[in-house]
């Protein structure tokens, strides 16, 4: 059963500037989620990478994918509360870059979970362009008492 009202704040301890998916637009818990983030001048982030013309980092495009992916996890009822960490990267392709006024479309599946280990394929899509792919590695903590 999908579920767009999601609190991002309440599932992830991300806060600004680290915060990097701004709203989930859709999420299977365990299964996948759809997010998007707002790409603005106003992040230091994209104003320090190139003096020649702003744009997101392709690494945040990563950690972005990462947060889509900790959200479809700990949607989870046996993970709520509990906490996601980005294990690892693999097979990440790069087709693009993301520059201010640009809207990233963000797509998470979790194609394998086990006990506290997941692993997840993310795309992100800008105007229908894909400008990245990678599979990602998480891990769920135990809840703390």
């Amino acid at each position: 059963m999908a579920d767009a009202a999601v609190d991002i704040l309440k599932i992830l301890p991300h806060r600004y500037p680290m915060l990097l998916i701004d709203k989930v637009i859709d999420v299977v818990p365990g299964q996948q989620c759809h997010a998007l983030k707002n790409v603005t001048n106003n992040e230091a982030v994209v104003q320090d990478y190139s003096d020649q013309k702003p744009r997101y980092p392709q690494t945040l495009m990563v950690e972005s994918m990462a947060q889509a992916g900790a959200v479809a996890l700990l949607t989870l009822p046996e993970f709520a509360g509990h906490l996601a960490f980005f294990g690892g990267i693999d097979q990440a392709t790069f087709n693009g870059w993301a520059y201010p006024g640009d809207i990233l479309d963000i797509q998470v599946e979790i194609t394998k979970l086990r006990q506290n280990a997941g692993v997840g394929v993310g795309h992100i899509f800008v105007a229908d362009q894909e400008i990245c792919q990678a599979t990602l590695t998480f891990l769920v903590s135990p809840k703390e008492a």
